[in-house]
């Protein structure tokens, strides 16, 4: 009886269940029954309108026309009429001269007669009758203002609903991933001349291959393109790669999206160590500034987040906390070495970062082995390397290297890259602005190195994601062809 009746209920349950189900179904249906209606009022009125605007094109040109055949019929008039009037009167005239010449016949006196015949004579040389032309100075034809719409006729007759346009495709060979921006290139697979405009859609992803259907980034939207190239500019890559798909739209559907494509966008991404930095120092992702309170602050925030260690750590420094430390649990930076070190280290390839200071006194970078002692500072030890620029009471600018010091004789950018070629034992800075090579130098480095910072007083904002410029590439295409045109600390004795 109970197994019955917990059977029952079961099925009780699973009825209730999919009555829920059915009655929202039946909701859905009933609103889409209600857009359906909504939506055919719409396009009928949409229809509406564009006959409406085709039939005022054709009574503008039908009364354009009509006029035109107006005036050229008014114009043909008036010169039959003045022709007209120009015969009237020479025939009054001619009518005239012949009843004075028959007058003159009957007269006897030959004098007379004489002077008569002459007079008649010299009117008849000079009478407006014989000037005339007696052609018609225009025709009576109109054929040439007639019309034949048989072309348009079938073109209107043709007239149907927009078609779904087809699916772009996105020509690989065509696209350009260079100084972070991506030029996206595609084409349709058939003339279309009826594309109002183009959506290109994007978003960063770390797998390769063929975009996931489903990803952890959603879909940018660019829309409204009207050309077949687009060039997303300014990016930041700090994902592996990027998806893209395109879709053709006139002006009543979107079509399909072409098939998607991934693009590699590989750079240089870190953050600012905050678990060794010196504790003068306020850190915060990619900013760091000097604090005078001598780090209270951050001990106070480390306190609490010590004591109340089972919550969720902040989005902000998860994304730090996820990497792993530079050299495990190391001390932090101490004395008056103001130093925080990047989170990330490399050991092969080319990278690039730019670093632009705020109010700063005096402030170093560069990079550095993992080896660099708490109190350490960069460019006073073998392992290390950085420009420096010091300005407390005058403007000084130098390279430092193992304690060794070059000053540079140029002026200080506000914004400085720095351009470090692993295998090829480079380390080159430049004005970020201009390109303009401040300092290289030149050695081999036998460890992974990390970006390295000091700071006193003001604010260093590090920017990372960035690919090596193309300028940067080109001048040290330049700088590797001069053999010993720029300087290093390295080979100063």
């Amino acid at each position: 009886m109970d197994e019955q009746r917990e059977t029952l209920q079961r099925i009780v349950s699973t009825l209730a269940i999919k009555n829920d189900e059915i009655h929202n179904f039946i909701d859905t249906l009933n609103h889409t029954i209600k857009n359906v209606q909504i939506n055919s009022s719409n396009a009928i009125s949409e229809l509406d309108e564009e006959f409406d605007g085709l039939y005022s094109i054709l009574d503008e040109m039908k009364g354009s026309m009509s006029n035109t055949i107006q005036q050229e019929e008014a114009r043909k008039i008036k010169a039959l009429q003045d022709q007209l009037s120009q015969c009237s009167s020479a025939l009054e005239s001619s009518e005239e001269l012949l009843e004075l010449a028959a007058q003159s016949l009957d007269i006897k006196d030959p004098g007379e007669f004489l002077k008569a015949a002459r007079q008649i004579k010299d009117r008849v040389t000079m009478a407006s009758a014989f000037r005339i032309s007696l052609k018609p100075n225009v025709s009576d034809s109109m054929t040439y203002l007639m019309v034949d719409f048989a072309v348009e006729r079938r073109m209107l007759q043709a007239v149907s609903f927009l078609p779904v346009p087809k699916a772009p495709e996105i020509d690989l060979a065509a696209c350009l991933v260079a100084d972070n921006c991506i030029t996206v290139s595609w084409r349709m697979p058939e003339e279309d001349n009826r594309i109002d405009h183009f959506v290109l859609e994007y978003r960063k992803t770390n797998f390769d291959g063929h975009p996931r259907v489903k990803d952890e980034r959603r879909w940018e939207l660019i829309d409204y393109i009207k050309a077949t190239e687009y060039t997303l500019s300014g990016l930041k890559f700090d994902t592996k790669y990027m998806n893209f798909r395109v879709q053709a739209c006139n002006k009543a559907v979107a079509g399909e999206y072409s098939d998607p494509v991934t693009l590699e966008t590989k750079a240089f991404v870190f953050s600012l160590d905050s678990t060794s930095s010196h504790l003068n120092l306020k850190v915060e992702d990619t900013y760091v500034e000097w604090d005078p309170t001598g780090g209270k602050g951050q001990e106070k925030i480390k306190g609490k987040e010590n004591k109340g260690r089972s919550g969720a750590p902040s989005p902000k420094r998860t994304s730090v906390s996820s990497r792993s430390s530079p050299r495990g649990s190391r001390d932090h930076f101490t004395g008056e070495s103001y130093t925080v070190l990047g989170d990330t280290a490399f050991e092969s390839g080319q990278h690039y970062w730019e670093v632009r200071a705020q109010d700063c006194k005096s402030y170093s970078v560069g990079v550095t082995y993992r080896n660099l002692g708490k109190f350490d500072q960069l460019g006073k030890t073998n392992s290390s390397w950085c420009i420096h620029i010091n300005n407390w009471l005058q403007i000084t600018f130098s390279a430092k290297h193992n304690n060794k010091t070059k000053t540079l004789d140029m002026p200080v950018p506000d914004r400085i890259g720095i351009y470090c070629d692993f295998d090829g034992g480079l380390l080159a800075f430049y004005n970020a602005n201009s390109k303009e090579l401040l300092h290289t130098f030149r050695t081999k480095f036998t460890q992974p190195l990390l970006p390295g910072f000091m700071i006193w007083c003001g604010g260093l904002t590090v920017s990372t994601g960035l690919q090596v410029p193309s300028a940067v590439k080109m001048l040290q295409k330049s700088e590797n062809g001069l053999s010993g045109s720029t300087s290093s600390l390295n080979n100063i004795a």
